[in-house]
């Protein structure tokens, strides 16, 4: 009897952890359901390829904001940075005056879309810096760079939108639509650049040892440097990496569309944090991953477009993706626990379980046996752990 009451109390509690760690894919199948039941184009293919190109422009922002939660950060910035990236390619693909040499250069599309995409990763430098080697909390160093990029794409378009990027063929700067529109084997461009972006970065999350090193300084800062990681090298480069995703976002969304706005990605930022709370990933840092974050973007996607589609006022989409928010942000609470304390004394997290904890005795055996080290293990964070 005690037995069979012990089985039955275990199975409850693995179904009850299945739900909780499968969230995001019983979300999106609720929603695939229910509205396909309401809307019968819902399941179409066209229909259904439509919303994986707006899925994909949510997901690359989401994908770029896994890494920065990943080391416990936040980047509010990536919103601005694809309307920034979007408006220096529209500004480049409409000619460039030089006034002094009264001439206008007209670039190609690939430099356009390059010089674009390497002002996002310089966009992103600029906050891991301020983050790492300043020591800005991420918040306010992203929210500042939010309003300072914002503000030069308004500047630089007179708050106009950039029209007609088609380009001119005399001109050889045509070919931009390629990223929005082309579609290779039925599949949109746009949808490919996404799956690359993800498996690349899901592969240097899992088989590299960057992605132990993001990990590592995502569960716990302190014991991380310990161990040898170069922390403040990880924290800026996860923030670039942001910046290019964002970036290219912007670029795949300004071909899309054929113009370029400097409002564009206006509250994108709150729908990549979103996309990755709800694939799973934890706020404070050290836990998630790249399919629960492609998932998270499905259900913003999936949920927004079908909800147009049925007709529901856009102030009501508003609401039902707070509520889908606020309920994931629920279920991480119950997933993760309770957030970790800060120990006063030494200023470091109390949970530790997340990253290896150091060991200063297998270091100092080590150091004492290899007589060309000097100083003390441990003692240069920038350099990686020695695993010999």
């Amino acid at each position: 009897m005690t037995s069979t009451a012990a089985g039955d109390t275990r199975k409850s509690f693995d179904l009850s952890k299945l739900l909780i760690e499968g969230r995001a894919f019983l979300a999106l199948a609720l929603i695939i359901v229910v509205f396909s039941l309401l809307s019968p184009n819902f399941l179409t293919v066209d229909n259904l390829l439509i919303m994986t190109s707006h899925v994909a422009i949510f997901a690359l922002l989401s994908l770029g904001m896994l890494l920065v939660v990943l080391t416990g950060g936040i980047d509010l910035s990536v919103g601005s940075t694809l309307g920034f990236s979007a408006v220096i390619a529209g500004f480049l693909l409409r000619g460039v005056p030089l006034d002094v040499f009264g001439v206008t250069l007209y670039p190609s599309v690939p430099v356009a879309v390059l010089l674009s995409v390497a002002l996002g990763g310089v966009i992103g430098a600029i906050n891991g810096v301020l983050v790492a080697r300043f020591h800005v909390a991420p918040f306010v160093a992203t929210l500042g760079m939010l309003y300072v990029v914002r503000g030069v794409a308004l500047l630089m378009t007179n708050g106009r939108t950039l029209n007609d990027l088609s380009g001119t063929e005399g001109l050889g700067n045509t070919g931009f639509e390629w990223l929005g529109f082309h579609r290779i084997l039925g599949v949109p461009s746009g949808v490919l650049i996404m799956a690359v972006v993800a498996l690349v970065i899901a592969v240097v999350l899992a088989r590299t040892t960057f992605g132990r090193w993001l990990y590592a300084t995502g569960g716990n800062q302190r014991a991380a440097e310990l161990s040898g990681v170069p922390v403040r090298r990880v924290t800026v480069w996860v923030y670039v990496v942001s910046g290019l995703c964002s970036a290219i976002a912007g670029v795949i969304l300004a071909s899309t569309l054929t113009s370029a706005s400097p409002t564009a990605g206006n509250t994108y930022e709150l729908t990549a944090i979103a996309g990755v709370v709800i694939g799973g990933a934890a706020l404070s840092g050290g836990r998630g991953n790249v399919r629960g974050t492609l998932l998270g973007a499905f259900v913003i996607g999936f949920l927004s477009d079908g909800l147009v589609l049925v007709g529901v006022s856009a102030y009501w989409q508003t609401v039902f993706v707070g509520a889908v928010i606020v309920v994931a942000v629920m279920l991480n609470s119950l997933q993760y626990g309770r957030p970790r304390r800060r120990s006063k004394a030494v200023g470091t997290t109390t949970d530790v379980a997340a990253a290896p904890a150091p060991e200063p005795a297998a270091d100092r055996t080590a150091h004492e046996a290899s007589p060309s080290d000097s100083g003390e293990p441990g003692s240069d964070p920038d350099s990686p752990p020695d695993r010999s």
